[in-house]
């Protein structure tokens, strides 16, 4: 037997005992696809293509298996990962965009800053669960783009605080004090979920916004920030034109710690 052909019986017996694993990983049982998932993994790249197909399964036991075979494949991954957060499967792109996040390799900020805009929400919202885990900044100006997404604004909202960029508090008051009155409103609720007291100058400035909305989400936001400097502008607030404003007003002041016998 000439040595070719040993090597083609060993690449057909490797191939075999992948078409094993893969099956296993399907499997009912969560231990055997457990050990499929690590063996798989200690494979490498020859594995990859196959278990970048079991991402689409319709069942979600297998997508999570395959990702896991696929995170311990390790750095050598990333890069069929990043094509694979483009693919025309929703279900891919949302496991690429995990396993990229579970793998912390700074490749794939820019790919999941672009999936951010992903027309499915499973996708942005793995995306932004990604890129926390990765914790790079220059993910923040997507971030901030992605607080106008209902889908999304909380999670984002975190991740900024988490990241804790300065960009992350600049790039938010640069968006309270512009023209969209949508980016106004979710920049106005952010500045006072992540905490950071340069925002109380700016959303103080904010209680004159024209939108009721950005006031009231100014009001709220500096309740939080707990700074007494916003009492004398929050005051006037309490015979603002809309209720709900004046409602979250009289809040934010008792927080403060003003009480009505204080001059207005």
């Amino acid at each position: 037997m000439s040595d070719r052909d040993g090597g083609d019986r060993q690449a057909d017996r490797h191939g075999d005992r992948i078409d094993q694993l893969l099956s296993a990983l399907q499997d009912e049982n969560e231990a055997l696809r457990d050990h499929a998932a690590a063996s798989l993994g200690q494979m490498g790249l020859e594995a990859l293509p196959r278990l970048i197909g079991l991402l689409a399964d319709e069942d979600a036991v297998v997508r999570e298996a395959a990702t896991s075979a696929i995170v311990r494949i390790g750095p050598a991954a990333v890069q069929e990962l990043i094509e694979a957060v483009q693919d025309d499967s929703w279900a891919v792109r949302e496991q690429a965009a995990s396993a990229l996040g579970k793998l912390k390799d700074p490749r794939g900020v820019e790919p999941l800053i672009r999936a951010l805009k992903d027309k499915d929400g499973a996708v942005r919202s793995s995306a932004v669960w990604a890129l926390e885990r990765i914790g790079d900044s220059r993910a923040v100006p997507g971030l901030v783009e992605a607080l106008m997404d209902g889908t999304l604004r909380e999670d984002a909202a975190r991740v900024l605080k988490k990241i804790g960029d300065v960009r992350a508090v600049e790039a938010l008051i640069e968006g309270l004090l512009g023209p969209n009155w949508m980016v106004r409103r979710h920049a106005a609720e952010a500045l006072g979920k992540i905490g950071d007291p340069r925002g109380v100058a700016p959303l103080i400035e904010a209680l004159k916004d024209e939108d009721w909305l950005v006031r009231r989400n100014a009001a709220e936001s500096l309740a939080r920030l707990g700074d007494r400097r916003a009492v004398a502008s929050l005051v006037p607030l309490l015979e603002d034109e809309n209720g709900m404003v004046q409602e979250t007003v009289e809040g934010a002041l008792a927080s403060l710690g003003w009480k009505p016998t204080e001059s207005r």
